[in-house]
């Protein structure tokens, strides 16, 4: 499911501990501009995901913020991969570039949609 909302737009994606058998689905703003997706904290500690280690994030304005960062399985149409995630605040769903350049996917700002990338390979 997809739900557009002022140039930006939700999709529908499952996320678990690495190697469950259920994902949880959840609805995440896919944010380009934030380099690893982002889950309420709660919702990792429910599929007893810890975090690997604390980092400090440059959020808007300049400032910095420590929070959990570790790894779950993100399910997107029908695929699933570990992803790295940072543990979030409730409410906040965020689907960052790392977790999209995993799956090979790009956004279609115009269509507000997740597409393939077509892959490249180079000869040696």
């Amino acid at each position: 499911m997809v739900t557009a909302r002022m140039g930006l737009f939700e999709v529908t994606v499952g996320v678990g501990r690495i190697g469950a058998a259920e994902l949880t689905p959840v609805t995440a703003l896919v944010d380009t501009g934030a380099a690893h997706s982002v889950m309420p904290e709660s919702l990792l500690a429910k599929h007893g995901i810890a975090p690997l280690e604390y980092r400090s994030f440059a959020i808007t304005g300049g400032s910095e913020v420590e929070y959990g960062y570790g790894m779950a399985q993100f399910g997107i149409d029908g695929r699933e991969f570990p992803c790295p995630v940072i543990f979030g605040v409730d409410g906040e769903f965020l689907l960052g570039a790392t977790t999209l350049q995993i799956f090979n996917l790009m956004v279609d700002p115009a269509e507000e949609r997740l597409v393939t990338k077509p892959l490249r390979a180079r000869s040696i």
